[in-house]
């Protein structure tokens, strides 16, 4: 079975050249990322939890 994953780009990319963001698609079990100015240049995939382990780290990360 192949899985066609949505990708989602964030929405901080719409403003400026517009597409200087990665995307991002859930998978089953993983989360795949890409840049999303080269598309076909390949993604890396990594666990849910990590994924969700990372974004929680952004957010509460003060600069």
């Amino acid at each position: 079975m192949t899985v066609h994953p949505h990708w989602r780009k964030s929405s901080y990319s719409e403003g400026g050249d517009g597409n200087t963001c990665v995307e991002i698609a859930a998978l089953p079990t993983r989360v795949a990322i890409r840049d999303s100015k080269a598309p076909s240049r390949g993604t890396v995939t990594i666990p849910a939890g990590s994924f969700a382990a990372l974004i929680q780290s952004l957010k509460t990360t003060t600069v």
